[in-house]
């Protein structure tokens, strides 16, 4: 059963040092960066993730897209990132599966709190994000160890040979 996450992308933008900075130079790298971070969430998660832009950031019509499997929607002209959030929640719950919102916009939080969307802070998925991060990469590292065999390793000098003469068809008698 995959959970929902839905992000308030340019909350979450200015709320996180690293985007914000990013922002600061080109607000389109701080949109590719968040994108990126967020598919590598959503693949570690397991969660459905919906990336929500406002239209009055970006030219153009706004529309739904994929990118690395995440799902990046820019509201249409003269629409909030909050009313395409609250939609999304609405057309989401009633899943039986958890609905995740991630802004720091208080307002919203209790708008998506009350349709039934639970409220992740961006400090919050920030954190989770890192520990993720840090969970893959001990998968990595636990990956590149040897394997052991424990079994091998328990077994008396005398009992491994007598085991390796049998895979090699040898038998006491010859």
């Amino acid at each position: 059963m995959k959970d929902f996450l839905i992000v308030d992308g340019y909350n979450i933008i200015g709320a996180w040092p690293e985007l914000a900075k990013l922002r600061d130079i080109r607000l389109e790298d701080a949109r590719d960066r968040l994108i990126d971070i967020l598919s590598d969430y959503q693949g570690f998660s397991g969660m459905t993730v919906y990336l929500v832009f406002d239209a009055h950031q970006v030219p153009g019509l706004g529309g739904k897209y994929e990118q690395s499997k995440l799902r990046i929607l820019y509201t249409r002209e003269k629409e909030t990132a909050d009313e395409l959030i609250e939609r999304l929640v609405t057309d989401l719950v009633g899943r039986r599966k958890l609905i995740y919102v991630a802004t720091s916009d208080m307002a919203e939080q209790h708008v998506t709190f009350g349709k039934g969307a639970l409220r992740l802070p961006a400090r919050e998925l920030l954190v989770k994000v890192k520990e993720s991060r840090k969970e893959v990469r001990k998968q990595i590292a636990d990956d590149r160890k040897p394997a052991r065999n424990t079994f091998d390793s328990r077994l008396s000098p005398e009992m491994r040979n007598l085991f390796e003469d049998w895979r090699r068809g040898k038998s006491d008698k010859s």
